[in-house]
């Protein structure tokens, strides 16, 4: 992992783009302070974990979720993925 100036990122950043993709993250810097990481997703799915990661929303709806698991409010394994499949079924059912 590299640490970099805003300075030398904002005027360089080409080749910060292709030094992340080969050689990791790179924390940016302004005043000496973290303020930025740059990093090369590796793909599509990566990205979308890295975005949703970051995200208020989904971590808002995470955390609501684990409380009402922890309420006794939750559903077993099996019965999610039953749900699951029976609204994929129903939406596929409208498409037609």
């Amino acid at each position: 992992m590299k640490i970099a100036p805003l300075a030398d990122v904002k005027a360089r950043l080409s080749a910060y783009l292709d030094q992340c993709a080969a050689e990791g993250p790179v924390v940016i810097t302004r005043n000496g302070k973290a303020v930025a990481v740059l990093l090369a997703p590796e793909d599509d799915a990566d990205l979308e974990r890295l975005v949703l990661a970051r995200s208020p929303r989904f971590r808002a709806l995470l955390d609501k979720s684990r409380q009402s698991i922890k309420a006794g409010k939750g559903i077993s394994r099996d019965a999610f993925w039953k749900a699951v499949k029976a609204r994929a079924k129903t939406r596929r059912g409208k498409k037609e």
